[in-house]
Parts: structure tokens; sequence; C-alpha cells
């Protein structure tokens, strides 16, 4: 998830760049979304990481 994330984040980088700026507006948005869901994830990893061991 992670992954897809700067891969979306280097996608808006490339098109702001180049001038197309809809797209990099567009991956812009993905990218956090990605990130957000993966962080979320992440924790709920965590949680269950903690409470597994006991």
């Amino acid at each position: 998830m992670l992954y897809w994330a700067v891969i979306f984040l280097i996608v808006a980088i490339i098109a702001g760049a180049f001038g197309f700026l809809g797209v990099a507006g567009l991956a812009t948005e993905i990218a956090k979304i990605l990130f957000v869901v993966f962080l979320i994830i992440f924790v709920i990893s965590l949680i269950g990481g903690f409470r597994g061991k006991r």
C-alpha cells in the first residue's frame, strides 16, 4: 500500500513538472488517500500485535 502511495506521489511530481496540473492534482490526492489507509492499517496491525503476545 505504501508502495502505491509513493508511486502516485512520483507520478504527481513528474506531471506537475511537465505542467499537467489535472493529472498531478489527481495523483496527489490518490497518494494522500493511500498513505492514510496505509497508516490506519499499520496502527491496527501494531495494536493487534501487542494483544497477540499477551
